[in-house]
């Protein structure tokens, strides 16, 4: 009589830490995207709120910062904080729309005639 497969065969164990592996460098992908697309509106709470930036470099970018009703540039480097300018006439900032443009284009992909089904 032939003895079953074990289920902890060498291919098996190669396929699960394949998979784990995939998974895990998948979710520093997402991370990694979110963070370069800014997918956050404005952060802080209170008086203190970073409205929006500009990088300069890989570690330079220069922020705008309200602070209660006023509106301060900030650079930012390696270095540290540097205050550029409180400015006379703050910036209006477009709101940031808070819909999933993701999930609207995977709706429209799904729609599509040819798309998965």
């Amino acid at each position: 009589m032939a003895q079953p497969a074990s289920p902890l065969s060498a291919g098996s164990l190669t396929q699960l830490t394949l998979s784990l592996l995939a998974i895990v460098a998948l979710i520093f992908a997402v991370s990694w995207a979110l963070k370069r697309l800014k997918m956050a509106g404005p952060r802080g709470r209170g008086e203190i709120t970073v409205l929006d930036e500009l990088a300069l470099g890989p570690r330079e970018r220069i922020v705008l910062v309200r602070v209660g009703e006023s509106q301060v540039l900030v650079g930012v480097g390696a270095g540290g904080l540097v205050g550029l300018t409180p400015l006379s006439t703050p910036i209006a900032i477009k709101p940031v729309s808070s819909a999933p443009v993701f999930a609207d284009r995977l709706r429209e992909f799904m729609k599509r005639p040819g798309g998965p089904a």
